[in-house]
């Protein structure tokens, strides 16, 4: 039987494949960590950006604005005062793999984001639950490169972060 905390995971796990060892991960990179936190972290915008439904543009606009280094080390610094000691040595190796950045980034901005996608990478193989622990506490913002008719508002809904979209147009407003 599968629990409600399995099927929240389901689009993380692949049963097919062999769970590493805490070894295994150990010895990983951290530019490797970093490389699969990448990815878990932008499918984890893509899946909270999915609703309400819109153009292609708009998404690929939204999760842009989410994913790039900038707003990666802002959510960093937003998740520091949670993260166990084990979770900091990582960050730590993190950091100390990110070479080769971008020149517009600033080098510090550049290592927080490494640090961030070497985090969701290890958690992502070591424990899934904390990932999506740490993930829950992230502030989206969905209006960032958002289609400027639609706005979204945040509430709560049993402990999830909830947008309702609320499209205007010209013809809402009086004369």
């Amino acid at each position: 039987m599968i629990s409600n905390e399995q099927s929240l995971l389901d689009p993380f796990l692949l049963p097919q494949l062999a769970q590493p060892t805490a070894s295994d991960v150990q010895r990983l990179a951290p530019a490797a960590l970093a490389y699969l936190g990448d990815a878990v972290y932008e499918l984890f915008v893509r899946r909270c950006l999915l609703m309400p439904p819109k153009r292609s543009q708009v998404y690929h606009q939204q999760v842009v604005a989410q994913v790039r280094a900038e707003m990666q080390a802002q959510h960093l610094r937003s998740l520091l005062p949670y993260l166990t000691d084990t979770e900091h040595d990582i960050l730590k190796r993190g950091r100390n793999a990110a070479t080769n950045r971008p020149k517009r980034l600033d080098p510090e901005i550049y290592q927080q984001a490494t640090s961030l996608e070497a985090l969701m990478g290890y958690l992502y193989l070591t424990n899934a639950s904390r990932l999506l622990e740490l993930l829950s506490y992230l502030e989206l913002e969905p209006n960032s490169g958002r289609d400027p008719s639609i706005i979204l508002i945040p509430f709560n809904l049993n402990s999830f972060r909830v947008f309702v979209s609320i499209e205007l147009t010209l013809n809402d407003f009086p004369d």
